[in-house]
């Protein structure tokens, strides 16, 4: 609630400076022309009401649904749509209260010199109102995805406690494993790993894609060993993933997810996994039939997957198309990401 008023505060204060200056110059200039008592002040604030309606406007509704997105021709066809309505709307007002040429020349010919005067002030004004709105909206969204880029570091640093120690303790249980229970080590083989890609890699903003495709190998053959026959499960990847990159750990809730949901040794549990990539386009499928689980785990993979589709909202804002559908008896995510 501070933080509004303070918002809001800043922007009344920003507003009244930012029309101060064509105000007042705008207001001498006309008193210098026209030194009568009858000037009316309605023209600089109708004026002023239509820059903060665009600036609003262009902030509210057309950068966040066309600017951000990338669709730049449509933002610029509906900017320029939405500033020639406002200006329509404007000039009907100026003669409902009898600011037309013919009034202003009748009430002070020198009036009609300073037309051009007012025009550049109106085209100034106008726009600083839309590269202030762009500027502000940009700088706001580049904090947001700062903001959730020093979350998830801090939560990794949270889960690496002595890694070093953990790592070596790691080895030792391989080496001991290796003669005795092979398939034992191998487990830990592969959640040594996961755990190295999740603390090194996980710390830049993208990784070769051949490197997260890796991680879920190495998770699945984990879950395969640990579950044995107990599932039916099919997993196929098909595609050069060579030269594509990805943000990391984008891919692996709805994996886990699966897993979770879907696995119960008591009941028929199925579980799909199809990744393909090409040239520029990654495409995920991820499908379960649902099975009773324990209702802590429900609780963790919804945040998961709430957090991975605001994740992706950010980093692939116009580049994705992410469908999950959930039955009675199944859970479906199709995934399309175009990475390029």
């Amino acid at each position: 609630m501070k933080n509004k008023f303070i918002t809001i505060s800043i922007h009344f204060i920003a507003w009244g400076f930012l029309l101060m200056v064509p105000f007042f110059s705008t207001y001498q200039v006309m008193k210098s022309f026209a030194p009568t008592n009858n000037i009316s002040l309605v023209p600089i604030i109708i004026l002023s009401l239509l820059f903060i309606v665009i600036f609003y406007f262009n902030y509210f509704v057309l950068i966040p649904k066309f600017l951000l997105l990338k669709k730049y021709l449509l933002y610029v066809i509906t900017l320029v749509s939405s500033i020639v309505t406002a200006f329509i709307l404007s000039g009907v007002f100026f003669n409902l209260f009898g600011f037309n040429p013919d009034n202003i020349a009748s009430i002070n010919p020198a009036l009609v010199k300073i037309g051009p005067i007012l025009k550049a002030n109106t085209f100034l004004m106008l726009i600083i109102s839309i590269l202030a709105s762009i500027s502000l909206i940009i700088n706001n969204h580049l904090r947001q995805l700062e903001k959730e880029k020093l979350v998830a570091q801090i939560s990794s640093l949270k889960s690496q406690i002595n890694p070093h120690f953990l790592f070596n303790t790691l080895n030792n249980i391989y080496a001991t494993a290796i003669d005795t229970s092979p398939r034992t080590a191998d487990m830990v083989d592969k959640l040594s790993e996961m755990m190295r890609y999740t603390m090194k890699e996980s710390q830049n903003d993208f990784v070769p894609l051949e490197d997260e495709i890796n991680y879920l190998n190495n998770y699945i053959e984990l879950q395969k060993l640990r579950l044995e026959s107990k599932i039916k499960f099919d997993y196929f990847v098909e595609g050069d993933f060579t030269e594509l990159q990805i943000a990391p750990m984008l891919l692996i809730p709805f994996v886990e997810n699966a897993f979770k949901h879907g696995v119960n040794s008591e009941q028929n549990s199925n579980i799909r996994i199809n990744i393909k990539a090409n040239e520029s386009e990654l495409h995920f499928l991820v499908t379960n039939n649902k099975v009773i689980t324990q209702s802590n785990s429900s609780e963790h993979n919804g945040l998961g997957i709430e957090n991975t589709k605001h994740r992706l909202s950010l980093i692939y804002p116009s580049r994705h198309l992410l469908t999950i559908k959930e039955t009675e008896n199944d859970f479906n995510v199709s995934l399309h990401i175009n990475l390029l």
